[in-house]
This record gives structure tokens, sequence and C-alpha cells, in this order.
């Protein structure tokens, strides 16, 4: 066999595998989506989601559907998202098994922590939008809100909100992930980090600003944790990078 079939079958296996993998990630999602369907339900699941905004409405106040199919279609891909968020352990291990057997084993070391840490941080993220800032955000809103006005949000609006938010809160917690790997791959060092701090801080209040809603609360929800955060990963930064230093590479 020539060196360019050979290459070409070595192509072709890792297609093969990496197609595997994708499947076996799906088949994750979708084991968590039908059991999420059984119980609680995509209706209950809804109402879960929905707390937050109904308690900071008027008492008997709702939401409302303007769309046809909203009732149904809505609760669907709130399912959906949640699945994809409690299967992502299961997504990232199925990339690591996928990388993993091309690595030395001091990267490893490396990439295994960064799968499991990825996957909670984005969780944790989503967590504490949701039990942390949704309430303060809405109580916020329904306090500032005239008297005059009867505050029904579309359950189809709410759930691009809940998404939008979660997705930066979750993406946010992976700061200290960011900060490990420009250090451990030599782009910028710990020292470096440190001098451009007030930069950082400044640009986690301006991100917040534009990713959240005009509101004091839910920006300084944002940027606060970012910054304690890149705090968080200079102080494990060091420390990772020693962990997973090649034998031969200097201290």
């Amino acid at each position: 066999m020539t060196d360019k079939a050979a290459g070409e079958e070595t192509f072709i296996s890792h297609l093969v595998e990496l197609r595997d993998r994708l499947v076996k990630a799906c088949i994750g999602i979708a084991i968590v989506c039908a059991a999420l369907m059984m119980w609680p339900g995509p209706a209950h699941i809804y109402d879960i989601i929905a707390q937050p905004m109904i308690a900071a409405l008027p008492v008997g106040s709702k939401m409302i559907a303007t769309g046809v199919i909203a009732p149904f279609l809505v609760p669907m891909k709130v399912t959906l998202v949640l699945s994809i968020i409690m299967a992502l352990p299961w997504v990232f291990y199925q990339m690591w098994a996928f990388i993993a057997p091309g690595l030395y084993q001091h990267e490893k070391r490396l990439v295994l922590p960064l799968v499991i840490s990825s996957s909670l941080l984005f969780m944790s993220g989503v967590a504490f939008c949701y039990f942390f800032v949704f309430g303060r955000v809405f109580k916020f809103i329904s306090d500032f809100s005239p008297t005059s006005i009867a505050v029904t949000p579309d359950i189809e609006n709410y759930l691009d909100f809940v998404m939008s938010m979660c997705l930066a809160f979750g993406a946010t917690f992976e700061v200290p992930v960011v900060v490990v790997i420009l250090v451990r791959m030599g782009i910028v060092s710990v020292a470096k980090l440190k001098e451009i701090r007030p930069y950082v801080i400044v640009g986690a209040f301006v991100i917040a600003a534009i990713v959240t809603p005009p509101d004091v609360v839910s920006q300084f929800a944002l940027a606060v944790p970012m910054w304690v955060l890149f705090e968080l990963g200079l102080l494990i930064a060091p420390a990772f990078v020693r962990a997973t230093q090649a034998p031969e590479e200097p201290a």
C-alpha cells in the first residue's frame, strides 16, 4: 500500500470515527429529551422556566401566546434546549474520546479536566442565571413599569430572552477555561494578564452592557462574575501548566 493510499485510508477512518461520535452524542441528547418528554413533560418544564417571570407579575397574571401553535412549539423548544444542556457532559466526553487516541499522556492530562470543567462551568452559569439573576431582573422591571401598563409577556419572546441570557451566562462562566488555555498554549503569560486586568474589568462591563437588558442589575450580575472568574483563572493557570507539562518540557 502506498503512502498516499494509507493516508487516505487513515483520513476516511477518522471521518467514520467522527461520524460515530456525533451519532452517539445525538443519541445521548435524544435519550435525555425523551426522558424529559415523559417526565416532567414539556408543559411542566416551561412552567418551571417561566416561574421567575410569573413570580414578578401581579398576582393572577399570566403570560400570553400570540401564535396558533406557540403553546405546543415553545415548550418543545425549551425541552430540547434543556436536553442539550443536560447532555453536555456526554457530548464533551464524545469529543474527548475522539481526540484522545492522538494525544500524548501529558496532553490527555490537559484535555480531560478542560472537558469536565467546561461542561460544569457552562451548566453553573445557566443555573446562576436562572436562580439568581432572573428573579432580580424581572422584579426590577416589574417595579419600574408604570401602573397603567398591564405586563403580559409573550411566551415566545420570553423564551428568546431566557435562551439568550442563559447562553450569555453559560459562555461567561467559561472564562477560567479560556484563561488556562491561553496560558498553557503560551499565547499570553499570567503576568501579562495581570497587567491588563483593568482593561479586562472594563471589557467585562462593556460585554455585559451589550448582551444583557439595559438595567443595572443584570449588567452587574454578568460583569462581576466574569471578573471573578477571570481572577480564578489566573490562580488556577500556573498550577495547571505545571501539572500538564511534557517530561522534556522545561518548568
